[in-house]
């Protein structure tokens, strides 16, 4: 059955734009191969001014600065009003390749004043006698300036601070400069077309062990409380299940665990209600208790002590004046036991492509194993996004976002191209080999001309395993920006990139191979993958919400899709894929069988003759049996290497079945859960599915009638069959025990046999097996 569906399905061949195109490692100044390659940059700093000339009229000015290179617009600083001796401290970059004049133009002007009489004195430089600086060499120092008058004349009072110099991407002052192609947006938006580092805040397990209540009190008098406990950490809740007895000293002993970040403020709310009834609680008592009061887990492992909480009673009375005072009953309590867990490693990505697995605590991480630098080079191709008034795209302002481990980075926007080119280099520690990396490219929604509160639009992602490259050489390749959605499949575009890992600590990498994907705690204290889905979950909208809350922003859509928060509960071409990917890995079973068919039929003469002497060098010599198998995998990992991947794996189109899905299929796999589509649709979705299951269902049933027949040999399902196989073996085993090794070669010679020498119907050990009972017909 499992060949018959693998010769149904039909996966198309994967087209060559959606592979990788490998492009030659970018080539820095001194000729030798890097990640970026080097762009130019003509900066301009903008420190302050003294001593400026005020207005004619009222004395005073609202200085600004222009900085203009030829007959472009220029960039203007903010105003500072009234002060003659402003402080701006702003950086201007130019792209050296935009530049279409070499005059630079640094003027002073009063913003109180008409357009036309608003120019207060400026500096001129020519471009060609700028000073070169090459990081890490020391900033270029500011210095004092005289203004001039339009006539090129000294004015007699004013003098600006300024620095400029050509530098590169490189340059400490690219990530916080006022780049010349965003100069017709507004100051909000021009902050958010910057690059940026950020990190996300360090989060921790809060495990909170509920143990018992004593004394509480029902708000009807004679009647034993129902309580159960209903913890609030974060905007995330959990509870007790009530107690199974009517009493006031309830015993819960229940333990929850919840997600907090080394920056919280927050409190725990624990409340403990009373289940009155059906849909009806009321609350016994409360307790509130800031988290940076809660103590970490003890050395060696040891939870802290219990203690006994007084509850807040929540019931109010009327005083004096209509107030409401809160009376505090005292009688009340609860016994808890709280920690901060930092032994375990936070969640808070896939683990099939997490970036990051060391534990929380500090002091038990272990040291890095080297270096990665990832050169984000540029983009070729990108579909615009962005939509007019009558819907037609025309536009892309494109950014990326990078992650690995706790570390964010992310590009600066180039503005309205397809082709934007970065070429920015970032560098990350590794800890850990077997993790990855995720670059996001997304849409800046954010700049002027976006209406309302929208959100920044994602075109691709890309994620490259570390484990698969080769240590110390750069990795140049285009990658396609394969993405699904409503709409089907597409490609939007290529990511230009280019990685390299370097290892400094080879004997800690080749023993992380030895130690286990996460903590230790994780296996001497396992959570529940219930609990780990649900943690992971708070730990997504922690770091989402964090990084959102910095300056400029790392919004929101665009964490949650580098995280991959979002997920759909069932998706019909997944089932396919996953289906696909199992059958393919057991096909290895049936080429083993049709090689040894293929021996044993002598299709090939040779390879036969070949395995008769190699059999009979086994029964001679029976001690070389486990060191000739460990020779073989050794040679059959040799004889692979010529075969090795070429490049880093990439998201396969022909594996995730990405062509052989039609548009309502599409449309299911992005549905609301529950449905939001008509009857009929959901009909005509819910046959096709019985269908496939169906083929899953035969497949999945000859495989468990296999072992089922294996099984009954021994079981006496079947008596005779049973005795006849205990028989069998027990007679072979007196055998091999007279004459192990004549018996051996006469069963290989048999199976060995020549064609001629064989009947066409199935052999009587087939036949014995095949007859073998399973559990099919107790089925119901």
């Amino acid at each position: 059955m499992l060949q018959y569906y693998l010769r149904n399905m039909q996966v198309p061949v994967q087209r060559p734009d959606y592979g990788l195109v490998e492009t030659v490692p970018p080539v820095a100044e001194g000729g030798t191969y890097d990640v970026v390659e080097t762009m130019q940059f003509l900066y301009v700093n903008v420190v302050k001014a003294k001593d400026l000339p005020g207005a004619e009229i009222s004395g005073s000015l609202d200085p600004y600065v222009e900085v203009k290179v030829g007959t472009d617009k220029g960039i203007v600083t903010k105003n500072v009003e009234k002060n003659q001796s402003p402080v701006w401290e702003s950086v201007i970059a130019f792209s050296k390749e935009r530049l279409q004049s070499n005059l630079i133009e640094v003027t002073v002007r009063d913003k109180e004043t008409d357009l036309e009489g608003n120019f207060v004195g400026r500096v001129s430089f020519d471009v060609t006698k700028v000073p070169l600086r090459c990081p890490p060499e020391s900033p270029i120092a500011p210095q004092w300036y005289k203004l001039e008058d339009e006539d090129s004349q000294r004015i007699k009072t004013g003098e600006i601070m300024l620095a400029v110099w050509m530098g590169t991407q490189a340059d400490e002052a690219f990530t916080e400069a006022w780049h010349s192609d965003a100069q017709s947006f507004n100051r909000q938006s021009q902050v958010d077309t910057r690059s940026k580092v950020y990190f996300s805040p360090n989060l921790y397990h809060l495990r909170i062990h509920v143990i018992e209540a004593k004394d509480l009190i029902s708000s009807e008098k004679g009647r034993q409380p129902a309580a159960y406990v209903k913890v609030d950490v974060e905007n995330e809740s959990d509870k007790t299940e009530p107690s199974k007895e009517r009493t006031n000293s309830p015993v819960w002993n229940s333990e929850m665990m919840f997600v907090v970040s080394d920056l919280s403020d927050g409190c725990i709310f624990i409340a403990v209600e009373d289940k009155v009834g059906p849909g009806k609680e009321e609350v016994i008592g409360t307790l509130l208790i800031p988290v940076i009061e809660v103590p970490h887990r003890g050395e060696n492992n040891k939870l802290p002590d219990s203690r006994w909480f007084n509850l807040q009673n929540r019931s109010v009375t009327e005083g004096e004046g209509k107030k409401k005072k809160v009376k505090v009953n005292c009688c009340s309590r609860i016994c808890l036991s709280i920690c901060i867990d930092a032994g375990y490693h936070v969640v808070d990505e896939p683990i099939e492509f997490s970036s990051d697995f060391q534990p929380s605590a500090e002091h038990l991480r272990r040291s890095s194993i080297g270096f990665l630098e990832l050169g984000i080079l540029s983009a070729q191709n990108l579909l615009p996004v962005k939509m007019n008034n009558d819907g037609i795209s025309t536009r892309t302002d494109a950014y990326c976002v990078a992650k690995y481990g706790n570390k964010w980075v992310k590009t600066r926007t180039i503005l309205d191209t397809p082709t934007p080119h970065w070429n920015e280099k970032y560098t990350w520690e590794v800890y850990d080999p077997c993790t990855v990396i995720t670059i996001g490219v997304f849409d800046n929604c954010q700049i002027s001309g976006c209406k309302g509160n929208v959100k920044d639009q994602r075109i691709g992602r890309v994620r490259i395993r570390l484990s698969t490259l080769v240590m110390g050489k750069i990795y140049a390749y285009r990658y396609p920006l394969l993405v699904v959605g409503p709409r089907g499949f597409r490609k939007q575009g290529e990511l230009h990139l280019a990685i390299r890992f370097t290892c400094t600590a080879w004997r800690n990498m080749v023993t992380q191979y030895c130690r286990p994907l996460l903590p230790k705690m994780h296996f001497l204290e396992p959570i529940t993958a219930g609990q780990l889905d649900k943690m992971q979950y708070q730990a997504e909208k922690i770091v989402a919400e964090g990084l959102d809350g910095e300056e400029p922003p790392l919004r929101k859509e665009t964490v949650q899709y580098v995280l991959d928060h979002w997920g759909w509960p069932r998706s019909l071409r997944k089932i396919k894929a996953n289906f696909h990917r199992i059958t393919s890995l057991l096909s290895w079973i049936s080429a083993i069988s049709q090689c040894f068919h293929d021996i044993c039929h002598w299709k090939n003469s040779l390879t036969t003759i070949v395995v008769h002497v190699l059999f009979f060098m086994q029964v001679r010599y029976p001690l070389l049996i486990m060191p000739n198998i460990f020779l073989c995998f050794a040679v059959i990992g040799l004889r692979n290497y010529r075969f090795r991947p070429r490049h880093p794996p990439h998201l396969d189109a022909q594996l995730s079945l990405a062509e052989a899905v039609d548009e309502d299929e599409w449309d299911e796999e992005f549905d609301t859960f529950p449905t939001s589509r008509r009857a009929d649709v959901v009909k005509m979705r819910y046959t096709r599915l019985r269908s496939v299951a169906g083929l899953i269902q035969t497949a999945m049933e000859d495989v468990a009638m296999q072992g089922e027949r294996a099984l009954s040999l021994v079981s006496w399902k079947d008596p005779r069959a049973t005795a006849v196989f205990i028989m069998f073996v027990f007679f072979c085993s007196l055998v091999f025990y007279v004459a192990p090794m004549q018996v051996v070669q006469l069963t290989g010679l048999y199976l060995l046999r020549h064609p001629l020498f064989r009947s066409k119907v199935p052999s009587q050990a087939v036949n014995f097996f095949n007859r073998s009972p399973t559990k099919s017909d107790v089925l119901l």
